[in-house]
C-alpha cells in the first residue's frame, strides 16, 4: 500500500477512527494496530506476511531465553541464532542469485563453466528495514541493554508498526518498544504536527521526487544520445528524486506514526546543506548510519585502535552500507566512492569539524561554507550515478560522456517549471532547517490566513501533481 495511493487515504482515516475511538485500551490498541499492520504490508503480497512473522517469533523467543539464561556458551548460541535466520532469509531473497551468478562469471573467467541453480522470487517489501531492527533488538537484549518484551502482542506489533514497516525510520527497540508498553492518549498538538509533516512528505515524494523521475528517467535509459550538460542535469534531478522520495516516506511515517500518539527517530536532517561528505552521513538515512556505527563499527574496534584500524572499519561499513541496498556492483561502488571522500576527513581528523546546524541563525551561508556545501553536493552527485546506473560500466561511460566539452553547452532537457518547484523547495528546506523537517516551524508566526494559503498552496500543487504512479525508490531495499 503506497503512501501516496487512494488505498492509503481511506485505510488511515479508518484505522485513525478505530484506534482512538473504538479501541481505547492499550492492550486492544496495540493488538488492533498489529493487525492494521498486516493488512497494510500484506497489500501488496500477503504470501510474505509469513516472513515477517517468522522474524518476530524467532527474536521474541530469543530475546526471552537470553534474558533467562545466564550461560555465556548459550546466549552467544541463541544470539546466532538470530543473527543467522535474520540474514538467512534476507540472503536468500535478496543476494542469492547475486553470488550465485558472480560465482558462474568467475569460474568462466578460469575456463570452468559453472551451473547453479537461480531462484524465481521476489523481493519481499521492506525485508531489508525489518530484518536490521529485528536484529538489533536481539542484539541489545544479548547486551543486556534492553528488557526482553514479555507481550508477544506488543512486540509483533513495534517490528510491523506500518508507518515505518516498509522503507524505516530503522527503529531501535530501546526508543519504539517502550512506547508500545504505556499508555497513550490523544494529542492534538502533536497530531497536527504530524499532519503538517505528511504534508510536506507528500509534496517532497509527488512534486518533487516524481517530476525529477519523469525527467531524469528518459535521460539515464538513453544516456549515450544526450551531451554532458544534460547527464549532469539528469544526475542533479535524480539527486533530488532520491532524497525527496526516501525522505518524504520519512516524513510521513513519522508524521503518521505521531498521529497515533508515537515518536519516530529523525531520519534524515538537511543532508544537502552539509558542508563535507561526514555531516553528510550524519544527515542522511540516520537510522542506518547509526545502526552501522552501533552494531558493527565499534565492534569491530572502531576507532579504538589507532588510525589504521579506523580506516578499515570506516571501509567495511561504507561497503557493507552499499551492499546493504541492492545486490548489484554499482551499490558497492557507491559505498566505496563515499569512503574515499570520506577518508581524507578522517585521516586529517577533520571529520568532526561540522556537527552544529549549517550557518546557525544567519541567513544565509558565507563564501567558504556555500563553497563547502556545494562541492559536498557534485561529490554525492557524482556517486548517485553509480547507484542510479545498472552496472558500472554504464555509470563510468556516463560519467565520461558528462565531462566531454558537451559540459559546457545548454542542456537539451530542460523544465523551467521544475527548477520553479525546486526554489520554492529548497527556500522551504533552507527556512526550516532548525527543525526536524522543513514546514515545521515556517508560519508559526504568521497570520492565519497567510499560514493556511502556504498550506493550501502546497496542497494544491500536491493534487495537481498526484498520478503520476512512481512507487518509492527505497522499496526495493
Amino acid at each position: 500500500m503506497l503512501f501516496n495511493s487512494l488505498d492509503f487515504a481511506i485505510f488511515l482515516p479508518l484505522v485513525f477512527l478505530g484506534y482512538w475511538f473504538v479501541f481505547r485500551r492499550r492492550r486492544s490498541q496495540n493488538v488492533f494496530l498489529l493487525v492494521a499492520s498486516y493488512v497494510f504490508y500484506g497489500w501488496w503480497d500477503p504470501r510474505f506476511l509469513g516472513l515477517i512473522v517468522l522474524s518476530s517469533l524467532v527474536d521474541y523467543i530469543v530475546g526471552l531465553r537470553l534474558h533467562a539464561t545466564g550461560s555465556a556458551r548459550i546466549r552467544r548460541g541463541l544470539l546466532w541464532t538470530s543473527i543467522i535466520v535474520n540474514l538467512g532469509i534476507l540472503g536468500t531473497f535478496k543476494y542469492f542469485n547475486f553470488f550465485a551468478g558472480n560465482l558462474e562469471g568467475l569460474f568462466s573467467l578460469f575456463g570452468r563453466p559453472l551451473a547453479l541453480t537461480h531462484l524465481d522470487i521476489v523481493l519481499p517489501v521492506g525485508i531489508s528495514f525489518y530484518t536490521f531492527q529485528t536484529m538489533s533488538y536481539t542484539i541489545d537484549v544479548y547486551r543486556r541493554q534492553l528488557e526482553p518484551a514479555k507481550d508477544i502482542v506488543e512486540f509483533f506489533a513495534y517490528v510491523s508498526f506500518f508507518p515505518q514497516l516498509v522503507a524505516g525510520p530503522i527503529e531501535r527497540a530501546i526508543n519504539l518498544l517502550p512506547q508500545f508498553q504505556r499508555d497513550r492518549s490523544f494529542d492534538r498538538a502533536k497530531a497536527v504536527d504530524g499532519l503538517r509533516q505528511i504534508l510536506w512528505g507528500l509534496f517532497k515524494k509527488v512534486v518533487i521526487a516524481d517530476n525529477a523521475a519523469t525527467l531524469a528517467d528518459p535521460i539515464f535509459d538513453h544516456y549515450e544520445l544526450h551531451g554532458g550538460s544534460t547527464l549532469l542535469f539528469a544526475a542533479v534531478l535524480f539527486s533530488f528524486q532520491i532524497y525527496c522520495d526516501f525522505s518524504g516516506y520519512s516524513d510521513i511515517a513519522l508524521g503518521t506514526a505521531r498521529l497515533f500518539g508515537f515518536d519516530l527517530m529523525q531520519n534524515f536532517a538537511f543532508p544537502y546543506f552539509s558542508r563535507d561528505i561526514a555531516e553528510f552521513w550524519r544527515r542522511w538515512h540516520i537510522s542506518l548510519s547509526t545502526w552501522f556505527r552501533d552494531y558493527l563499527y565499534i565492534p569491530l574496534g572502531g576507532s579504538r585502535g589507532g588510525l589504521a584500524l579506523s580506516i578499515r572499519n570506516t571501509l567495511i561499513v561504507f561497503l557493507v552500507s552499499g551492499f546493504w541496498h541492492g545486490a548489484n556492483w554499482t551499490f558497492v561502488a557507491w559505498g566505496a566512492l563515499h569512503a574515499l571522500f570520506f577518508l581524507p576527513l578522517l585521516i586529517s581528523g577533520r571529520n568532526r569539524r561540522h556537527v552544529a546546524t549549517p550557518v546557525g541563525n544567519s541567513g544565509l551561508p558565507s563564501a567558504r561554507e556555500l563553497v563547502g556545501m556545494l562541492f559536498t553536493f557534485g561529490c554525492v552527485v557524482i556517486a548517485w550515478v553509480f547507484f542510479r546506473s545498472a552496472n558500472v560500466e554504464e555509470a563510468i561511460d556516463l560519467l565520461v560522456r558528462m565531462c566531454s566539452p558537451s559540459l559546457f553547452s545548454v542542456p537539451d532537457q530542460f523544465s523551467k517549471q521544475y527548477i520553479t518547484l525546486l526554489i520554492f523547495f529548497l527556500v522551504v528546506e533552507w527556512s526550516g532547517r532548525h527543525g526536524s523537517y522543513g514546514l515545521q516551524h515556517i508560519g508559526a508566526r504568521w497570520r492565519s490566513w497567510a499560514r493556511w494559503t502556504l498550506y493550501y498552496g502546497v496542497l494544491f500543487l500536491i493534487f495537481r501533481f498526484t498520478g503520476m504512479g512512481h512507487e518509492f525508490i527505497y522499496f526495493q531495499f
